[in-house]
């Protein structure tokens, strides 16, 4: 389990509510949030992420996943870079098999804007696909959004 202190403080504790979306997380590099017409869990990377940052946002998400029955997730990561090796052997091995057995079966993906983080993100949706998540890449958000929708 990932300790949830290298975020801003209090990020977790100011949950703000729409109608429809809870948002649990918010600060300069990553947000967060819960769609429950959907059950998605949707993040956004505003900036590079890695290590401890990118480990928190995903714990987050299984949390959301465990406690709201989300089987859906967004990942829009068009202000993120390549995911190093390290996180990407931690969330093959660690995360995702607990994320899994938390109900999540489909993965829409806003593609990086870097060609070498869109390569990359190519290669996980493969690699997440055959685990048995359905998963798709997109280059705009409200095409990913209304794909996860329709599932």
């Amino acid at each position: 389990m990932v300790e949830r202190s290298g975020l801003d403080e209090g990020v977790f504790a100011k949950n703000l509510r729409t109608d429809f979306e809870e948002v649990v997380l918010d600060t300069e590099i990553a947000r967060l949030s819960y769609d429950a017409r959907y059950k998605i869990v949707h993040h956004e990377f505003r900036s590079f992420v890695h290590g401890h940052a990118l480990r928190e946002v995903l714990e987050a998400g299984l949390d959301l996943f465990r406690a709201r029955g989300a089987c859906k997730w967004l990942s829009d990561d068009r202000g993120n870079g390549p995911i190093t090796t390290a996180d990407a052997e931690w969330a093959l091995h660690q995360w995702a098999p607990r994320v899994i057995a938390a109900g999540w079966k489909y993965w829409s993906v806003v593609l990086p804007e870097k060609v070498l983080g869109q390569m990359n993100m190519r290669r996980k949706i493969e690699t997440y696909s055959k685990l048995g998540i359905v998963a798709q890449g997109f280059t705009e958000l409200e095409e990913a959004r209304a794909w996860l929708r329709a599932q």
